[in-house]
């Protein structure tokens, strides 16, 4: 007996692969699928518009007899691809079919298409979850995420080395009263300030090292500069000679990440209106007494307290903007009272090797050469007046032969912000933890 022919198998048609609407004008005249959230809508007289908003872009929709969902839907869309001198990126999409994935059960409680002009600016971080969406709000993150990305790359390539250190510990890495206390288990602990004692451990296992990790202050501040919770951008360096070596550094990882961002970013800077900077080679560098002078010698400001406070910080930047081009000054040579305990002391014992960053007017940049000898560290924590007993687990490492090392941490949102010229430095993170805020 003959076997019968095999039938051949029946397959059902596949879909059409998600075009994103950056890309529309890649499939002028072909059927698209599109996929995201209904941004906004309008019907005219029978005929509806669809604007779909996708991780890419805005695509403007048009079809009739269709039924809208509420804006914030998730869906999905089949149409035709057309050239549309006035629609998001010059194209838009006929609509065949539209396809509800997840309907909004209520109205939003933003228009998000309309924030920025209508919104109150403590609404849009109490409804964060929604707010999040809106093309400038997350084009901020995005930016941030390049910037963190372009860290991570420039220092591999110079030969560092990743660590994650503890965020839960015994002691502040820079003593006062600033820290977020928790219970261990019955034991005192605290939320990490700092992974600055870690890192100058590490730096003795790896030389080169680096972390992007969340800190914490309990400070009191509410202001537009200051979060309790922020992303720490944290980098720590042996064998160097002094504390120029660091700002070398730094300014190539400026250089770095500016480039980068240029690159990954033209079209963010462009929605929120803002100038990439370009970094000098070398970054113009003055010794804090100095620069206090020079204050109150070109625009009459005369500082008190141990530090630049915020205006002189912003006239000091407006001067080198003004006269050396640049949005970056490096300030120098702080006294030992500005500067916690661990930081190398210049010959005489007034003054240290640490310095700050300053940008477009404001602190980004804290960092200097680190105490690495054992005897003139454990006098520094006596200085401080600081329990050398809650310091062990870190003092100890100096008695084994620590090398001449150096650092300074960067704060992402606080990067983030001047980059994008963002007023309050809450805008720059997802979820902002500050004085009056623990939600959402």
């Amino acid at each position: 007996m003959t076997a019968p022919e095999s039938q051949p198998a029946l397959h059902a048609p596949q879909p059409l692969p998600r075009t994103l609407t950056r890309d529309l004008g890649q499939h002028d005249s072909q059927m698209v699928r599109l996929q995201g959230f209904l941004h906004a809508r309008r019907d005219l007289g029978g005929v509806q518009f669809a604007v779909l908003r996708d991780v890419s872009g805005l695509a403007q929709c048009v079809g009739s007899g269709l039924h809208l969902p509420l804006p914030e839907s998730s869906v999905e869309i089949l149409g035709t691809v057309k050239a549309h001198v006035k629609a998001p990126g010059g194209y838009e999409v006929q609509i065949s079919e539209l396809k509800v994935l997840s309907a909004a059960v209520q109205a939003s409680p933003l228009e998000i298409p309309k924030m920025e002009w209508n919104v109150n600016p403590e609404t849009m971080l109490d409804y964060r979850y929604v707010s999040l969406r809106g093309l400038k709000e997350r084009a901020a993150l995005r930016v941030q995420a390049e910037l963190v990305r372009a860290f991570h790359q420039h220092l591999d390539a110079e030969g560092f080395t990743e660590i994650s250190t503890p965020k839960i510990v015994s002691a502040g890495a820079e003593g006062g009263a600033n820290l977020f206390k928790l219970d261990y288990f019955g034991e005192q602990a605290y939320l990490a300030q700092s992974p600055q004692l870690y890192k100058q451990i590490m730096v003795g296992v790896f030389e080169r090292v680096y972390e992007v990790a969340p800190v914490y202050r309990a400070e009191e501040h509410a202001t537009s500069r200051h979060l309790n919770e922020y992303l720490s951008l944290d980098v720590e360096m042996g064998f160097i000679d002094s504390e120029e070596d660091v700002m070398d550094l730094e300014n190539r990882l400026l250089s770095s990440i500016t480039a980068h961002l240029k690159q990954s970013c033209a079209a963010e800077f462009a929605l929120l209106g803002a100038t990439i900077p370009d970094v000098l080679p070398h970054i113009p560098r003055i010794p804090l007494m100095e620069a206090r002078e020079l204050v109150n010698r070109e625009y009459g400001h005369v500082v008190g307290g141990k530090d630049l406070d915020p205006e002189a910080e912003r006239l000091l930047c407006q001067y080198y903007a003004e006269t050396h081009g640049t949005d970056f000054v490096f300030v120098t040579k702080y006294p030992r009272a500005a500067r916690p305990f661990y930081a190398y002391p210049e010959p005489g014992g007034e003054l240290t090797r640490g310095f700050d960053l300053l940008f477009r007017g404001i602190e980004i940049t804290s960092g200097g050469q680190r105490i690495n000898e054992y005897e003139m560290l454990m006098k520094s924590i006596a200085d401080y007046k600081l329990n050398p007993e809650s310091l062990t687990g870190y003092s100890e490492v100096f008695k084994y032969g620590m090398p001449p090392h150096g650092g300074f941490a960067i704060g992402a949102e606080r990067l983030t912000a001047r980059l994008l010229g963002i007023a309050n430095v809450r805008y720059a993170r997802a979820f902002p933890r500050d004085r009056n805020r623990l939600t959402p």
